[in-house]
Parts: C-alpha cells; sequence; structure tokens
C-alpha cells in the first residue's frame, strides 16, 4: 500500500481516509448499525436497535467535545467505514467504559470492504491522531466470537480486561 499523508487525509491506491465532519453524522448512524456483530447462521437485529439508548449514545450529538474520528471513501466517493472515540462517564456507560478519562473506540466497515486493510489503516490515523493529543488509552467493547477483530484489536495493542454483557472490554495503552 501506498500512503500519502497530508492534512489529516490519508490517500490509497482505492481509497482515502479523512476527518469526520457533521455532514458524516448520517453514516455514522449506518456504521453504529454495521458494528453490531451478528454470527453465522443468526438472525440479523431489526434496524430499530440502534434507536435504543444504550446505542444511541455512540453518535447522538455528535461533534462535542473530545469526539474524534476518521471516515474511509472508496474511489466513487462513498463512505466505505468509520473509526470515532467517544469519552463516556459513570452516568453514560458505553460497552467498553473504563473511566471518564480514556475514550470508547468504535468502529464499522461495511461488510464488502472488511479484511482489505482498511480498519488497519483507520486505526492506524486515528492512534497517530490520539499520541498527538496526549491520550494515553483507550478502550473498545468487541464481541469474542467477533475472531477478525479481536484479532485485529490485539495487533494494536489492546488487551482484556473484562466482560460486559456478551462482549469482551478491551485497553490499549498508546
Amino acid at each position: 500500500m501506498n500512503f500519502k499523508l497530508g492534512k489529516g487525509v490519508l490517500s490509497l491506491n482505492h481509497y482515502v481516509i479523512r476527518p469526520i465532519t457533521v455532514q458524516d453524522v448520517p453514516f455514522l448512524w449506518e456504521m453504529l448499525f454495521e458494528s453490531l456483530y451478528v454470527p453465522k447462521g443468526q438472525e440479523p437485529f431489526h434496524k430499530d436497535v440502534i434507536k435504543e439508548p444504550f446505542l444511541t449514545k455512540y453518535v447522538e450529538d455528535w461533534g462535542r467535545e473530545g469526539d474524534r474520528g476518521y471516515i474511509a471513501v472508496n474511489s466513487e466517493g462513498q463512505s466505505i467505514g468509520s473509526i470515532t472515540i467517544r469519552h463516556f462517564d459513570e452516568d453514560n456507560k458505553g460497552f467498553g467504559y473504563i473511566s471518564k478519562d480514556i475514550p470508547e473506540l468504535g468502529m464499522a466497515l461495511r461488510p464488502e470492504y472488511r479484511g482489505k486493510g482498511i480498519g488497519t489503516a483507520l486505526l492506524t490515523m486515528l492512534f497517530k491522531e490520539m499520541k498527538e493529543k496526549g491520550i494515553k488509552r483507550a478502550s473498545l467493547s468487541v464481541d469474542p466470537n467477533n475472531l477478525a477483530a479481536v484479532n485485529l484489536y490485539q495487533r494494536f495493542g489492546f488487551k482484556e480486561v473484562g466482560m460486559v454483557d456478551t462482549s469482551l472490554t478491551m485497553v490499549a495503552d498508546l
């Protein structure tokens, strides 16, 4: 892959990674739904699940202090994946919540773009920004059966620190 960095944009042969803008919020809702892991053979979630308060917190009011992220866009200009970090607190914990000073990471790709290195590129961009901003740790939540995601996160230094419902909570030191 050829990486060309410039002004917060990572350009590759077949896609570009750029910072999230307010116009991307509808796509973030789509990616929230895509982030819900469904094992093969199981019935997928109904789209309305993302309207539940335990999930809306991941996108609602996007752009508040500390919200950061990137969108991957294909050569046709279509958004194909996203990565975000967002801070939560004791009164509004995410599934990967550790503490109010550790942002929770969320990532998803359209199914047809998985396994092509885009998730690695998104994580690379976000980790670079977090380090530049002095963010020392990040957490996330992932279904332990989503082995591709678990393996990717482990490659970036995420380690299991607990379980919430059926999801692993993982933390990485930056």
